[in-house]
């Protein structure tokens, strides 16, 4: 195991640390809700840790870190608080946030929460919206639905984005519909295959298997909880921190409305385009990825 088990606030999380403690510090949120962060490791540790202090984490209840019990208590808010206390552990009196797809509406709500701990954030194909995001992303399936020959699927997923269905449904008749792709899933976020991971030198498939069972759980809590269902659209304007919104040309995770909310809104932000990529610049153009992130946490401010 590259990183160790920490206790923050009563429950035990991976934790990854890279790079001299003199250096910025750069907290990074991986997305799912309870994807893990090990492909974020693998492509970007040794790039970004030789010139910032890296943090990378598996949240409360995901992957490597300790899983969340039947009937214990938890909530979005306490990913949120989460960050605070680990924040306060290291020692570090601001740092900067890098949060991908899910990870990114985290961030949102951290800097929210607690803008003085923060430097800066990179939203890295991050949904604001679950609604918004679940639409584009059910439009995305049902072209590759059709394009494999599945044209009835196709069609019940057209109908499904325009449906007027609550934000929980939309999300999970994505999810449900999606399945249907199998091996081609990933088409829907991948456009750059070039970079793989290697996730088996790492853990036994019995072990993956056994994280993702505790994914799955938090991903569920979450839900059922439904704060993950609320907009963040109107956060944007509050948040005054220089933010980035880096983009793959090929994701449709972060729709146009999105897009446009965050250009007219936010008081500090900016757009990058990776024209290579699709949801995860991180891995599909790592090493341009790796200098747009050193560009922005390096750059001046006024």
């Amino acid at each position: 195991m590259i990183g160790e088990l920490i206790e923050i606030r009563g429950k035990k999380l991976y934790v990854e640390t890279f790079g001299e403690k003199e250096l910025p510090a750069v907290l990074y949120l991986h997305g799912g809700p309870g994807e893990g962060s090990h492909d974020f490791y693998y492509h970007q540790a040794k790039r970004l840790g030789e010139h910032v202090r890296l943090i990378i984490i598996d949240q409360r209840g995901v992957c490597r870190s300790e899983g969340i019990e039947e009937g214990e208590a938890f909530g979005l808010r306490d990913l949120v608080e989460d960050c605070e206390a680990l924040r306060n552990y290291f020692g570090i009196e601001r740092w900067s946030v890098i949060g991908h797809s899910f990870g990114g509406f985290l961030a949102l709500l951290y800097a929210s929460a607690y803008p003085g701990s923060i430097e800066k954030i990179i939203f890295e194909g991050p949904t604001f919206d679950f609604e918004l995001t679940s639409r584009s992303l059910i439009r995305k399936t049902s072209c590759l639905l059709e394009k494999y020959g599945q044209r009835d699927l196709a069609e019940q997923g057209r109908e499904l984005a325009e449906a007027d269905v609550s934000i929980r449904e939309l999300t999970e008749g994505y999810m449900e519909l999606s399945d249907h792709l199998g091996e081609h899933r990933m088409e829907i976020y991948r456009y750059n295959h070039d970079n793989p991971t290697d996730y088996e030198s790492y853990h036994s498939e019995e072990e993956w298997d056994e994280f993702y069972d505790r994914s799955e759980f938090h991903y569920d809590l979450l839900r059922e909880e439904g704060e993950v269902f609320r907009s963040l659209l109107p956060l944007l304007s509050t948040v005054p921190n220089p933010m980035l919104l880096a983009l793959g040309k090929f994701d449709a995770t972060t729709c146009e409305k999105q897009i446009k909310a965050f250009q007219h809104d936010a008081p500090n932000g900016s757009v990058t385009i990776f024209e290579h990529s699709g949801h995860t610049p991180h891995y599909e153009e790592p090493d341009a990825f790796k200098e747009e992130v050193l560009r922005f946490i390096n750059e001046e401010t006024a």
